[in-house]
């Protein structure tokens, strides 16, 4: 578990942030239009105008343009966010991953019935989260669709898999998985690796079960 807070602190110093103060609540959802784009690296900063007011946010590089309207899903809002890149201090910022429709239309995808894996290890999605402490620490296989995907956070890629099994009443038909393996939102892939329960990575984000370093295969 230090690990994985350590792992958290380090990618904030290696993004150029720093004396940043997590504020609640996490996981939101912001709207607005994009009044100023800066480019840096791996990044996008955004002035957004929204109903609240103008914000920053921050988002994997994408190809935004100013007058855009976006949406920002799984947000988490930082304070006192120091950005190297910028040479410049944010009182608040929000960062999170882009949504909107490709991301609405690949999560209806995503439940869609899909084909289990093969193999004695394969499960389906709803398999490894009710069956978690039976599978914890063990390898499994789970062929699912590409609902979310964020690039290059603590040295992985996370990605949200679906495959038609669970329900969305008891979290059963969705899953985390991290890999270094890159991957395309509405992709269908099979994903190896191994089960992990109860993992805290601080500033308000705790998983119940993810699969943890998986290898992707089509």
């Amino acid at each position: 578990m230090r690990l994985l807070l350590a792992a958290f602190a380090t990618l904030l110093l290696n993004a150029g942030w720093a004396a940043a103060t997590p504020s609640a609540p996490q996981g939101r959802v912001f709207k607005g239009q994009v009044l100023e784009v800066k480019d840096v690296d791996a990044y996008s900063y955004l002035r957004l105008g929204t109903q609240d007011g103008e914000i920053w946010a921050a988002v994997n590089r994408a190809p935004i343009r100013k007058g855009a309207e976006v949406t920002l899903e799984n947000a988490m809002v930082m304070n006192n966010f120091r950005s190297k890149a910028l040479n410049r201090t944010f009182d608040r910022i929000v960062f999170g991953t882009l949504g909107g429709p490709g991301s609405a239309a690949a999560a209806a995808a995503g439940d869609a019935r899909i084909a289990k894996a093969q193999g004695p290890d394969a499960r389906t999605v709803a398999e490894v989260i009710g069956r978690k402490a039976e599978l914890k620490d063990k390898a499994v296989a789970v062929r699912g669709r590409v609902v979310k995907y964020t690039a290059n956070v603590m040295g992985k890629n996370w990605l949200h898999l679906r495959d038609g099994s669970g329900t969305a009443q008891d979290r059963s038909h969705d899953i985390l998985v991290t890999t270094k393996d890159p991957a395309k939102l509405g992709n269908v892939v099979v994903a190896r690796g191994v089960v992990r329960t109860d993992v805290d990575l601080g500033s308000g984000y705790s998983y119940a079960v993810l699969i943890d370093d998986a290898k992707l295969q089509p």
